[in-house]
């Protein structure tokens, strides 16, 4: 694969959310039920709530859950009105930030965000400031249980991946958006062990940070996002350190 390694950023991610399970449900929950409001709770009907339930299941929400908030949604019992918002600007050392947002109160996430960025060395920015920075793909990351890299290639580009590496562990495949639930699909179908799939913002370049304070800030910027319910997702182009993965 071309480019840099995105496995670094993606298992932060996961570490974080794997260490607040009940926020994931919440943001994933927000997610389907702004998704069955607007198309249906028929997942056969509704591509983008048949990805999102996939999306619940790679992060073991329970399948009552998911039942659940679906049902609420359709039913009208949930009266709450979210609204899509994203933020764009730059932590420590101009590393590029972009944060997605559903909200019931744009005013107080707006308020909280800016809060972030100003408190811990960066600032809020326009919009269009940073997303330049950033392209849309599809990344599947799925267990290497040593398998075969010629085997690996045949599948990914035969299922319509555009790109894949083999590191350590894992295998990271890209596709494009549109493509990413077939190629998720199909990887499943035979039998490769997903760890995550998603649509997500990747940069073009990436920004070193090599002092501790501006570590410490950035690191401290990205808790604080992820940390806030109305946050669904937070893209940045910083380098991460291995060995900050830990926090």
């Amino acid at each position: 694969m071309s480019g840099h390694s995105k496995w670094n950023n993606i298992k932060r991610k996961k570490e974080a959310t794997d260490g607040a399970r009940a926020k994931i449900f919440t943001k994933i929950g927000r997610e389907i039920t702004v998704c069955v409001k607007e198309g249906g709770a028929d997942p056969n009907n509704n591509a983008k709530l048949r990805d999102l339930i996939a999306k619940a299941k790679a992060n073991n929400v329970p399948n009552d859950n998911i039942d659940r908030v679906i049902k609420k949604a359709a039913g009208g019992g949930d009266k709450t009105d979210y609204e899509a918002n994203v933020y764009e600007g730059y932590g420590p050392n101009g590393v590029a930030v972009i944060v997605e947002t559903l909200t019931d109160n744009k005013n107080r996430t707006a308020g909280d965000i800016r809060h972030y960025f100003d408190k811990f060395g960066g600032n809020l920015g326009t919009t269009g400031c940073v997303s330049f920075m950033f392209s849309s793909k599809g990344i599947i990351v799925a267990e290497n249980n040593g398998m075969e890299e010629d085997q690996v290639m045949e599948d990914v580009f035969d299922l319509g991946a555009s790109d894949f590496s083999m590191e350590d562990d894992v295998i990271e495949i890209e596709t494009e958006p549109n493509d990413l639930a077939a190629v998720r699909d199909g990887l499943t179908e035979k039998g490769y062990k997903l760890i995550s799939a998603d649509v997500e913002m990747i940069p073009s370049t990436y920004t070193t940070l090599t002092d501790e304070d501006s570590i410490k800030k950035m690191n401290l910027l990205l808790e604080h996002l992820e940390d806030n319910d109305d946050v669904q997702n937070v893209y940045h182009n910083w380098d991460m350190p291995e060995s900050d993965d830990e926090d």
